[in-house]
C-alpha cells in the first residue's frame, strides 16, 4: 500500500472516534470498524487502530468512573446542606442552592469539561501524528486489545 494512503487511512481511524459525538459509544464503535477493515493491510494500520481502540475504551471507562463517583457527592451534598429544611412529617425539599452544593457542581463540571478537552485534543494529535505517519502512543491507555 502507499504510505501516503495508509497515513490517511490511520488518520481516519484516529477521527471517527468524534462519532461518539453523534450517537452513544461512537467512539468505540467506529474506531472499531474501521480498525478491524483495514488492520490486514499494514502493521502501522494495525498499531495505531489497536491504540485508537484502547484509547476510547479507556477514556469512556474514565469518564464514566468519574461520573459514579461524582453521584455520591452530589446527592450528599443536597442532602447534608439541605438536612434542616427537610420535614418528615410534611416532606418539603427545598433546593436552594447556596455556595457550597455550587461549588461542588462547578468543581465536577470543571474536572468533566477539562477530561473532555484532553480526550478532544489527543484524538486531534494523535491524529496529526498518524497523517504524518508517526507511530502515535495515547498516555494513560489501558491495553485491552494486544
Amino acid at each position: 500500500m502507499k504510505k501516503n494512503n495508509e497515513n490517511t487511512n490511520a488518520f481516519l481511524i484516529h477521527i471517527s472516534a468524534f462519532a461518539g459525538f453523534m450517537f452513544p459509544f461512537g467512539n468505540i464503535i467506529t474506531p472499531l470498524i474501521a480498525w478491524q477493515t483495514l488492520k490486514d493491510r499494514s502493521v502501522f494500520l494495525d498499531e495505531q487502530g489497536k491504540e485508537a481502540v484502547n484509547f476510547n475504551i479507556s477514556y469512556t471507562l474514565y469518564v464514566f468512573l468519574i461520573s459514579i463517583v461524582f453521584i455520591p457527592f452530589a446527592f450528599g451534598s443536597i442532602f447534608n446542606n439541605h438536612r434542616r429544611h427537610f420535614n418528615w412529617n410534611n416532606f418539603n425539599l427545598n433546593l436552594d442552592f447556596d455556595t457550597h452544593n455550587l461549588f461542588g457542581f462547578l468543581g465536577f463540571g470543571s474536572v468533566a469539561g477539562l477530561v473532555y478537552i484532553i480526550g478532544i485534543a489527543l484524538v486531534i494529535i494523535a491524529s496529526i501524528k498518524a497523517r504524518e505517519g508517526e507511530n502515535y502512543k495515547y498516555p494513560l491507555t489501558i491495553k485491552f486489545i494486544k
